[in-house]
């Protein structure tokens, strides 16, 4: 197996292109561990949730991670361009095509499926049949959000793990 061409982000590049780097894998390493922390620690609770419990559960939650994440997705789109323009000749131009594909698809999900169920949610649901259908379908679509999450963190670790591998090479065959 031939590893990715000659040079990129390893290979003698200007501290802010390793910065970028850095702050895309931060962000997908919180959104990474935000999925996984849902579907480990909040959805088993979710058959005990009623009507008089759900609210302080779940909305305070969602407009807090909702206020938060919003701009640091914007944040991620324009690090990952950016991590395409410095690695667009090389071979690992594929890992922030993947990511910002995964990013793209999960925003679009959150706005046009997720957000309006959250709208319901904090609008106070008071029916419980209805409270259970919506909360499955939150999860449900969360679940697949997690998986997207989980592309991205992945896509970047093993950015960082070939980069690292590489380097030592790199090294050593300098003058």
């Amino acid at each position: 197996m031939t590893s990715p061409s000659t040079t990129g982000i390893a290979d003698h590049s200007p501290g802010w292109q390793v910065a970028n780097v850095i702050f895309l894998l931060a962000c997908v390493s919180m959104y990474f561990g935000t999925g996984w922390s849902l579907v480990l620690f909040s959805f088993p609770i979710a058959p005990k949730l009623t009507t008089a419990t759900y609210y302080l559960q779940f909305v305070p939650q969602v407009q807090a991670a909702t206020a938060f994440l919003t701009p640091m997705t914007i944040a991620m789109m324009v690090s990952a361009v950016v991590m395409i323009w410095t690695e667009w000749k090389t071979g690992y131009r594929w890992v922030p095509i993947v990511v910002l594909a995964a990013v793209t698809i999960a925003t679009v999900l959150t706005e046009k499926v997720i957000f309006p169920l959250n709208v319901e949610m904090a609008a106070g649901i008071t029916d419980q049949s209805r409270l259970t259908g919506i909360l499955d379908r939150w999860m449900s679509f969360n679940r697949i959000r997690v998986w997207l999450w989980t592309l991205e963190w992945v896509t970047m670790a093993a950015y960082v793990f070939m980069k690292t591998a590489r380097a030592p090479r790199l090294r050593e065959a300098a003058p």
